[in-house]
This record gives C-alpha cells, sequence and structure tokens, in this order.
C-alpha cells in the first residue's frame, strides 16, 4: 500500500512522490489523520497579534487562531504523533500594555502537562541579523523566540548536528562535573583527544528570511537542521500550519515524506509554486 492511502482524498491541493498538501482549517484536517502516523512536526503557529496572516485585524485573528483551538490542535498532534516521534512548536510572544504575554510558556505547559508529551528541549532562535524594534527606551530588544522540542514517550531519533568549532581540538580533554553534594569529580572523557567539532548547543544562530506574499517564513536553515536532528529519510514530516511551506520544501529536499496543512489558498499556491520549482532545481 502507498504511504498516502492512510491519509484523506479530500481537500488535496498539490502533491508529489513524497508529499501531500492539504488547503484545509488545521482542526478540521488533523482529525483526520490516522493514530500515531506522524513521526516529525515542525511548525510555528500565530504569535498573539504579531502578524495578521490571512485575517485583517485582530478580531479576525483571534476567530483564526485562539487558545482554545491550539489545545485542539495540541492534543490532536499528541494524538497523531508516533510513539518516539518529536514535535518542534516554535513560537514567541507579543507585549501588550507593557507585559509580554506568556503565551509561549502557557502553551508549552498545555502539551506537557495536558497532553503527555515530555518537553525535551527548550531551544532558542536568534536572529544574529535582526534588526531591533520596538520600546527599546524600557526594555532590550527581543531577538529571539522559543523552539519547544517535545517528545511522545522516549525520543526514538537524534541525529546530532557536529558543527561547533571547538577550541582545544586536537589535545586532550580535562575537567571536572560537579555532583549533587556540590563535590567534584573528573571527567570520565578525560584523556581522550578533543575533536575538531562538537555538537552544536541548543542556541542557533540563523537569519531570518523573507518570502513574497508571506508575513513570517521559517528559515530554511532552521526547517533543515530540525528535520536532519530529529528524522531519518523516509520518516513522515509534518507542518500543520505551513505558512509558505519552508518545512514542506526542507523535507522534501532531504528525501522525507511530508505532509501541509494551510487554510489560505494563497498560501498553499505558494507552497506549490516553492516546490514545483525545487524539482526543476533537483533534475
Amino acid at each position: 500500500m502507498n504511504w498516502k492511502d492512510k491519509f484523506p482524498q479530500e481537500n488535496r491541493y498539490f502533491e508529489t512522490d513524497n508529499g501531500i498538501l492539504y488547503n484545509i482549517d488545521v482542526v478540521e484536517g488533523l482529525k483526520r489523520f490516522p493514530n500515531e502516523s506522524i513521526d516529525l512536526v515542525i511548525t510555528s503557529p500565530p504569535y498573539d497579534n504579531l502578524r495578521y496572516y490571512s485575517a485583517r485585524n485582530e478580531k479576525e485573528l483571534e476567530n483564526i487562531w485562539n487558545f482554545e483551538k491550539f489545545k485542539i490542535v495540541a492534543k490532536e498532534l499528541y494524538r497523531i504523533t508516533t510513539e518516539g516521534g518529536v514535535v518542534v512548536w516554535v513560537v514567541g510572544d507579543a507585549t501588550i500594555n507593557g507585559s509580554e504575554t506568556g503565551t509561549s510558556f502557557r502553551q508549552a505547559l498545555y502539551f506537557k502537562d495536558e497532553c503527555g508529551f515530555k518537553l525535551h528541549d527548550t531551544m532558542i532562535y536568534l536572529k544574529p541579523n535582526f534588526t531591533a524594534v520596538g520600546a527599546l527606551k524600557v526594555r532590550y530588544a527581543q531577538v529571539f523566540e522559543y523552539m519547544f522540542v517535545f517528545t511522545k514517550k522516549k525520543i526514538k531519533t537524534f541525529n546530532a548536528i557536529k558543527d561547533r568549532l571547538c577550541k582545544t581540538a586536537g589535545k586532550p580533554k580535562t575537567g571536572t562535573i560537579r555532583q549533587k553534594d556540590g563535590s567534584m569529580k573528573r571527567m570520565s572523557s578525560e584523556g581522550k583527544i578533543q575533536e575538531k567539532f562538537g555538537i552544536r548547543y541548543n542556541v542557533w544562530k540563523i537569519n531570518p528570511q523573507s518570502i513574497k506574499g508571506h508575513p513570517a517564513p521559517f528559515p530554511e536553515q532552521l526547517a533543515h537542521d530540525h528535520i536532519i536532528s530529529w528524522s531519518n529519510e523516509g520518516d513522515i514530516v509534518l507542518d500543520p500550519l505551513c505558512g509558505s511551506g519552508t518545512t514542506l520544501k526542507m523535507a522534501e529536499k532531504l528525501n522525507r515524506k511530508w505532509i501541509g496543512i494551510e487554510i489560505n489558498p494563497e498560501y498553499c499556491e505558494i507552497v506549490k509554486q516553492r516546490l514545483l520549482n525545487l524539482q526543476k532545481d533537483l533534475l
């Protein structure tokens, strides 16, 4: 049986051999997916009122995306994620009336406490060349977003990216590790030769990207690195709020199967064209 056969036929906007793009509301779409059918989810929901997306104002945006809708999506993601699978939830907070909303933390705790996910890692997406705007007279510029990495039970895949240049490369490892009682213990790897590159840390410096027709696209490098880290070739990657389709493009490029859900047909057309252009580039 073809892997696509277990997913609904209705509302398919575009397909490749590796993927399906649905033009449908996220809740309606997720409810049609079978249990434990997705290996990796990478997505970014609307951030409070920071972007209107297809809405014209804050009231319309509230109808498109709110915390009650988030709760349904979070529970559906737990249902459809395979055991050991991962959800990467990229989110930030608006500042309203002088206070950050804390929506990101509220969502993270809901995933963990109400849905059953484990909070595997709280990562930071740092934008090194981001142009800071806002009330800089009273606070420091916000130049990062959270990347919450959730797992369903014990994680099954971690392909560590090793690109952190080690200053002591070629030299024997030395050092101590502090114990719970405060005492120091020599490292078990002491004496081994330090490699040139070590596993990167959980703060990722990646420059933002622009896509014509969409107000807040993922950087391709961000999607690429998460796909590499938490999945293998042939796994199914989902972006249930896929916007301009960066996750889908990178999944196609990295030989993963992919599924995207997007309610806005104009964004679906952007995704379609990006994937068609990728196919031309890969020929």
